[in-house]
């Protein structure tokens, strides 16, 4: 019994390579002709496509957590039971601090900043939308008609179609719009950039962000050192209203007493009394100024700096999609395609055979 061997030799293998090449050479017309209408679109593509805007902005984090002479006071105040807000803490550390960089808060908070485009006040998400148009769109639509987007409007305030047009509009940017990271592990130095075709709006963007951003930062990082430090101004105003309210009772009393018998002591209590008070709020006083200054200090010390390096100046980086780039990319897929769809055509016909 013969048994059969679907197996394709070398030669046969050669031979049906050569039949190919023969059949696409016999085309040659039809791939050149297809090449040429696709170089033409990409000529065409390279007039229409809008240039694209890169903003650049590099910055440094100083976050002092040196502990030097401050560290030991601080540490005399703890075993006393007293918190200065030491140890900010760092949430906002490393990678953490990128990420809060293409947060949704943080990118709906820049678009809502103010700038001023053609001697006119607005915001940031306005010149987005004005900038593509979809106001044009949104004409014959009464629910888009109305929406405006003041700058430092509360967000509270936004119907359901605000964020949806924010939510499209951060969608935009943080997938090709906006990269935040390292450019080197080693350096500490972490750069933004912005892509836009609005050469105003990458500049303005990038620099509210990076505003926004550091003011969040900041304010978190002190949080807990300011919170203590406000306390602690509370109490010794507190006791400073004490400690001049017993001064000027003790001088009522003494006046009160004045040319009064020796012998009568119980008329002289509340003078007395009084004293104790003065020397006793004098104390409170004393230590609770000492611990305000050091707890002004810590909150210094806890206040982090974002320290810009370099900021996007105009004319910003420009890239754009040359004429040549345009013709060689669409007359190699267009032939590539014809090519592909001129294979699967002989291919489907020996199969109806």
């Amino acid at each position: 019994m013969e048994v059969q061997n679907d197996e394709i030799s070398l030669k046969e293998l050669i031979e049906k390579g050569k039949e190919w090449y023969a059949y696409l050479l016999s085309q040659w017309k039809v791939i050149v002709l297809a090449g040429v209408i696709g170089a033409g679109f990409g000529l065409t593509y390279s007039f229409i496509k809008k240039p694209v805007y890169t903003a650049t902005l590099s910055f440094a984090l100083e976050d002092e957590k040196g502990g030097g002479g401050l560290g030991g006071a601080l540490g005399l105040a703890s075993s006393f039971g007293i918190d200065l807000g030491g140890g900010g803490g760092s949430i906002f550390s490393g990678s953490n601090l990128t990420e809060l960089f293409k947060s949704r808060a943080m990118v709906e908070q820049t678009l809502l900043s103010p700038v001023v485009v053609d001697g006119k006040t607005i915001s940031l998400a306005e010149m987005y939308i004005q900038h593509n148009k979809w106001r044009d769109n949104w004409d014959a639509n009464p629910k888009f008609k109305s929406i405006q987007f003041l700058p430092n409007t509360n967000r509270k305030y936004f119907t359901r179609v605000h964020d949806s047009i924010m939510g499209v509009m951060y969608a935009d940017l943080s997938k090709t719009g906006l990269s935040v990271g390292q450019k080197d592990k080693k350096i500490a130095i972490i750069t933004i950039d912005v892509n836009s075709t609005n050469e105003l709006f990458s500049k303005y963007f990038t620099e509210a962000l990076v505003k926004e951003v550091s003011d969040f930062y900041v304010t978190t990082k002190s949080k807990k050192a300011r919170m203590n430090m406000d306390i602690l101004e509370r109490q010794t105003d507190s006791i400073r209203r004490e400690l001049n309210g017993a001064i000027t009772g003790v001088a009522v009393a003494n006046d009160n007493t004045f040319g009064l018998n020796p012998a009568m002591n119980v008329r002289r209590a509340p003078s007395a009394r009084r004293q104790v008070d003065v020397q006793a709020n004098t104390a409170i006083l004393t230590e609770l100024v000492k611990q305000t200054e050091l707890a002004k200090v810590t909150l210094r010390k806890e206040t982090p700096l974002i320290q810009v390096i370099d900021q996007p100046i105009l004319p910003l980086k420009k890239e754009k999609f040359g004429k040549a780039k345009g013709i060689v990319m669409g007359g190699f897929l267009a032939g590539f395609l014809m090519v592909l769809g001129l294979i699967v055509r002989r291919l489907l016909r020996e199969l109806q055979v």
